[in-house]
């Protein structure tokens, strides 16, 4: 079971690379996708032997759906079993990352419109730390609305408008992944974990936003306060120009972009909840949407500069580094999940604390490194809901874990899938992160912790 144990190694090895990105001179979507392949062809030479020494209960539930295996050879079925598992965990990833591709989409032709210029010249202060908190609260409460994904897509982009100076922007875009993530914490349609505990029945959405509003507004403003004092006094930002020839749009079509493609990214929760259809379906109808609607308005101009307003000519524009770096990431937790080793340390840290509320705290603290999406899937198969107790449905643990599970993806850049994204959009680097706002959110961190500890 050698290369089975060697599969943690491995990715924490490429943790540390896509970390060290700017030391070993290899750009991080590189390492991630490499690491993947390697965590994947590990287990595949390693998969017999996984099988026949200790099958996991999934590998019974795959028995059980295709009972005419069971009487064909065993390295055969090892092979039919990694490989229904690959195509299964890439069906999972790829709707995040269509997701991703979306959304990024729709804020280029809003962009590219100059529809984030009508948001912005909206915000009247040019003051540094005023507008740090206005950003902040803005985030933090259109995460609850629109997911914390959206959110910082939408919020990035209305930086880059307003603040000119990328070194000052990167302050700026650290806390929107905070606050995203505060706010997601305590809606049951902010995070993608907190989607699954609800509609697991684990925990009601009533009861989580009363319970953790407090803790979430805390682990915002315990970092947002910090970050003010580190921002000179009576400092200023230059207004941004536009890069955008505005004599080429009329104003009525780029209001019409905005608000369609806003109003798109808010509907996705709202479509996921009545009818159940996944986000990234949700995303590409707002999209169609915006291509129907640029096609149509742009089919009689031939000029190159509005032809570059059209979806297609976006979708050209999205950055597939970022893309390729999302895939690699998921589908490394994927394989870790896949072979058992998030249950094992599951099963690790139930034996090791007997608290229930302190194996939520570090299963945050884990998240930061850890995809909080399979943890949370791998607690909730390890815990059933019972009727009373301290896995009843919105006991503090589950409620504890809400918050624990997606405010702990902020204390690491690569934490969350928010923070992964700006990672990409803005070329945050890991180390710059880890320097200047690890500390800060393990500050706010255990400060909602406290807080929730307090009131419930």
């Amino acid at each position: 079971m050698f290369f089975y144990y060697l599969m943690p190694v491995i990715f924490l090895l490429g943790i540390l690379g896509i970390a060290f990105e700017d030391v070993i001179k290899i750009n991080k979507a590189a390492t991630a996708v490499g690491m993947s392949i390697l965590l994947w062809a590990l287990f595949i030479i390693n998969a017999e032997q996984f099988l026949v020494l200790n099958p996991p209960q999934y590998v019974k539930e795959f028995m059980a759906m295709f009972p005419e295996l069971a009487n064909i050879p065993t390295h055969e079925l090892a092979f039919k079993f990694v490989e229904h598992k690959l195509i299964h965990g890439l069906g999972d990833v790829a709707t995040t990352l269509f997701f991703v591709l979306g959304s990024m989409a729709i804020i280029d032709v809003i962009d590219s419109h100059g529809g984030f210029g009508i948001i912005s010249q909206s915000i009247r202060t040019n003051h540094q730390r005023k507008l740090l908190w206005i950003l902040s609260f803005v985030t933090f409460f259109m995460s609850v609305l629109l997911g914390n994904i959206a959110t910082v897509i939408v919020l990035v982009a209305i930086a880059r408008k307003l603040i000119p100076d990328r070194n000052i922007r990167l302050v700026y875009s650290c806390m929107i992944i905070i606050a995203a993530n505060a706010g997601g914490s305590f809606s049951p349609i902010g995070d993608v974990t907190t989607l699954l505990l609800w509609t697991g029945g684990n925990i009601s959405a009533l009861h989580q936003i009363t319970t953790l509003a407090l803790p979430a507004l805390v682990m915002l403003l315990v970092p947002l306060t910090i970050t003010t004092f580190l921002i000179p006094k009576g400092c200023t930002i230059e207004p941004l120009t536009t890069a955008v020839d505005e004599s080429n749009i009329d104003p009525k079509m780029r209001k019409r972009v905005l608000w369609v493609g806003i109003g798109s990214l808010a509907m996705v929760p709202v479509l996921q909840t009545l009818i159940e259809l996944p986000p990234f379906m949700g995303v590409l109808i707002g999209l169609i949407l915006l291509w129907i609607i640029t096609d149509r308005h742009y089919a009689e101009n031939e000029s190159e500069e509005v032809q570059n307003l059209r979806v297609h000519r976006s979708l050209a524009r999205v950055d597939i580094g970022t893309v390729f770096f999302f895939l690699g990431i998921l589908l490394s937790v994927q394989a870790l999940n896949v072979t058992g080793q998030l249950g094992i340390l599951a099963n690790y840290l139930s034996a090791t604390f007997e608290n229930e509320n302190t194996i939520a705290i570090v299963l945050g603290v884990m998240s930061s490194f850890l995809d909080n999406v399979a943890l949370v899937s791998a607690t909730m198969g390890m815990y059933p809901i019972e009727a009373m107790g301290a896995f009843a449905m919105d006991s503090s643990f589950w409620t504890l874990l809400a918050y624990c599970a997606v405010t702990g993806g902020s204390i690491l850049i690569i934490g969350s899938a928010s923070g992964v994204t700006v990672m990409g959009m803005e070329k945050i680097t890991f180390g710059y992160y880890l320097k200047r706002f690890t500390p800060i959110v393990l500050l706010g961190y255990f400060a909602g912790v406290l807080v929730y500890m307090c009131i419930a």
